[in-house]
């Protein structure tokens, strides 16, 4: 792992530091308890919402140019007035009208939506939000307050998805945020990789003892070459849980990367393609 920053980035201040520090020594502890080994989904889970210390989790401003990175509805309100065109044509095919969204960031989205769905006189009876992180809660709570006030009493919080959806699930770059496992078939051997001590943080990889996992690797990854990917076991399972939970309407997702041919596709010119790792957990 980097101990030293790109040249060109600001230096972290002291609270960053501690911050930083704290974060190592958590993962430290969690190495050595997992025997040497930890793999990458439980690194990256650690890092990104460990209660106090993961990134999402800890207070640290991520959204908007005052924070690490800009998502669309940060950008523009148009973002959110273009997606209400297709949420209000869910709405208009179900009965409760619910909007259940995950993953809510700073609640630019949702006050948007709000905003743009009103203006079509297509408002939603319940608009629920699940975030597991309590900091984002309150700041998505003061921003539909200062930019969609009157409608902010059709939105609840929760903390798991309801028995039953009748409605609109949105989803705007939640999957990427899902720790994925990282597979590696070297030499027709199948590795997964991880994070271990040498003695600092330091990539690892150890055999696959999991059936499910080589099935799933072996079914998507291409014939005959070297290769390391993600398999996003969780995010699936996710997907194919709110499907069991939804009576009527859809789910709108918005993410970026490579479709699947593309991401388990060898490169044309004949190496090998190492699967980005999307995140900056790393």
């Amino acid at each position: 792992m980097r101990t030293s920053l790109p040249q060109g980035l600001p230096e972290p201040d002291a609270v960053a530091r501690a911050h930083s520090a704290a974060v190592v020594a958590a993962l430290r502890a969690l190495v050595e308890s997992a025997g040497g080994f930890l793999p990458f989904d439980q690194y990256m889970r650690h890092v990104l919402y460990a209660p106090g210390l993961g990134y999402y989790v800890a207070g640290a401003r991520k959204f908007g140019a005052d924070g690490d990175f800009v998502t669309a509805p940060e950008m523009t309100p148009l973002f959110g007035a273009a997606l209400a065109t297709q949420v209000d044509a869910i709405l208009t095919r179900t009965q409760q009208r619910q909007i259940v969204e995950l993953g809510a960031g700073s609640g630019a989205l949702a006050a948007d939506l709000l905003n743009a769905l009103a203006a079509r006189d297509a408002l939603p009876a319940q608009y629920l939000i699940l975030d597991v992180s309590p900091e984002l809660r309150e700041r998505q709570q003061a921003t539909i307050a200062a930019r969609a006030s009157l409608h902010s009493a059709r939105v609840t919080w929760i903390d798991s998805p309801p028995a039953t959806i009748d409605g609109a699930i949105v989803m705007n770059e939640v999957l990427d945020a899902i720790p994925p496992r990282i597979v590696v078939r070297r030499g027709g051997a199948w590795m997964e990789r991880g994070v271990t001590l040498q003695p600092e943080l330091a990539w690892a990889e150890r055999p696959v003892d999991d059936s499910a996992l080589i099935a799933l690797a072996a079914d998507r990854f291409p014939v005959g070459i070297d290769y390391a990917s993600e398999i996003n076991m969780t995010a699936e399972a996710l997907i194919d849980d709110l499907a069991r939970r939804m009576r009527r309407g859809a789910m709108v997702i918005i993410d970026y990367g490579h479709a699947q041919h593309e991401y388990y596709a060898p490169r044309r010119d004949g190496g090998t393609l190492l699967a980005h790792y999307r995140h900056r957990a790393l």
